[in-house]
């Protein structure tokens, strides 16, 4: 087998190294370590490969705490002491405003990171029926598979939910639909853990006493979704309480519906919004928009300083749950509908003091694009992806005339090679 020495990691936490003019994508290969790797995918100018033999360990290199690891596809690190996994972060972060954006930040904010286990708040499982592994199976996907991957644990989610597997095998494996029932989605709030079970076909009168008697005995709600997202609706108990999360900083609570958008890491959320909005300093008299708003998660503690703001937000629904969320809460907060991938949509904004901006991975090129004369001072910008990020950062420094004054990596996903990250421009 070939041998390689890694000279770095790659966006999803591979080691890149390069063989005969190659360039060789290595997993499980770290920085500085001579490695035996094997290829599964050859192309001309690059190979995917995994470690077969490390023959030079790193000082970085730890041993993964799951056993799944390598085989789940839902962590590509754990194998990373976490210094290391917020470095690479932070440079592929750089390398990005480098390569994509021609820009730099003026300095670099130090890494928000929290708690690297029992941090995941939401997630989708996959239920499947393989009679092969002797029923059931509920996880997470294999890595490069679409199979489940065969798991009786997961260190990454909250402990009462990671113990919801065995049980929640048997009790699929009990319906009547175990092979029409495909994915468990998992909600926690902070005074109940929601769990939606999509249904392909009607329950029987026995499926629902099953699902019933589990809620009872692991203290969780079950909702039900027989198609879409919005179809999601709850099944029992009825008078379960609210799904909500807190910002205690801002004595806010966020409520939300167990198929909506929300962070899944609700520690280093708490973090993220702290420092957003330290960054964006509101100051009583400015006018502030909140763009891709969702439910209010930056809007409703900007709210609560005192400061005029309004959210936009593309998805009527949650729109709607983001003024009550203001109502619950006693803020004066005002939400719009508003598709901010919509060049018209964008140049229609009203006149603003400062901006933030927190997109989905599509990033905010119309936003960008839109801004005139009379753009906003200030502008933070929350991305969940370094290439969007970079290219918009392009354009307000290349061309709006903004300054990038700080940028750094928030580490909202640790052991995945998922990079979050914030940036503040300044004209």
């Amino acid at each position: 087998m070939p041998y390689a020495l890694i000279e770095s990691l790659d966006r999803e936490g591979r080691g890149v190294a390069h063989v005969e003019g190659k360039t060789i994508f290595i997993e499980g290969g770290l920085p500085g370590e001579h490695v035996e790797y094997e290829s599964h995918r050859r192309k001309p100018t690059y190979e995917q490969a995994r470690v077969v033999r490390v023959l030079t360990e790193a000082a970085s290199r730890v041993a993964p705490c799951c056993p799944y690891f390598g085989v789940c596809g839902g962590c590509a690190m754990q194998h990373i002491d976490m210094r290391t996994q917020v470095a690479a972060k932070q440079r592929i972060l750089e390398d990005a405003f480098d390569h994509i954006g021609n820009v730099r930040p003026g300095r670099v904010l130090p890494p928000v990171h929290g708690q690297p286990w029992g941090y995941r708040h939401r997630a989708r499982l996959t239920a499947r029926l393989v009679p092969k592994k002797g029923g059931v199976l509920v996880g997470f996907h294999e890595r490069r598979s679409s199979y489940v991957a065969d798991m009786h644990d997961c260190l990454v989610l909250p402990a009462q939910v990671a113990a919801l597997i065995d049980p929640l095998r048997a009790l699929v494996g009990a319906l009547s639909i175990s092979n029409r029932m495909p994915q468990i989605e998992v909600s926690v709030g902070a005074a109940v853990t929601v769990l939606v079970f999509r249904i392909l076909e009607p329950l029987t009168e026995n499926d629902e006493k099953l699902l019933e008697t589990f809620a009872d005995r692991h203290g969780v709600q079950v909702w039900l979704q027989k198609k879409g997202p919005e179809s999601a609706e709850p099944f029992y108990p009825l008078d379960a309480p609210p799904l909500y999360y807190t910002l205690p900083e801002f004595g806010v609570q966020i409520h939300f519906l167990p198929t909506d958008f929300t962070q899944v890491n609700h520690g280093i959320n708490t973090v993220l919004v702290r420092r957003a909005l330290r960054l964006l300093d509101p100051r009583p008299g400015e006018r502030i928009l909140d763009l891709f708003c969702g439910l209010g998660n930056f809007t409703l503690p900007i709210a609560s300083l005192g400061v005029e703001v309004c959210g936009y937000e593309g998805h009527p629904g949650l729109v709607a749950r983001a003024r009550r969320n203001a109502e619950i809460n006693g803020l004066r907060a005002r939400f719009e509908v508003a598709n901010l991938f919509e060049a018209d949509a964008c140049r229609q904004l009203p006149e603003a003091d400062k901006l933030l901006i927190d997109p989905p991975r599509e990033g905010a090129i119309e936003v960008v694009k839109a801004l005139g004369d009379n753009a906003p001072g200030r502008i933070v910008y929350v991305s969940c992806d370094p290439a969007t990020l970079a290219r918009d950062a392009a354009v307000l420094v290349h061309t709006k005339g903004y300054a990038m004054k700080a940028a750094g990596v928030v580490n909202m996903f640790p052991h995945t090679a998922h990079v979050e990250s914030i940036a503040v421009f300044e004209r």
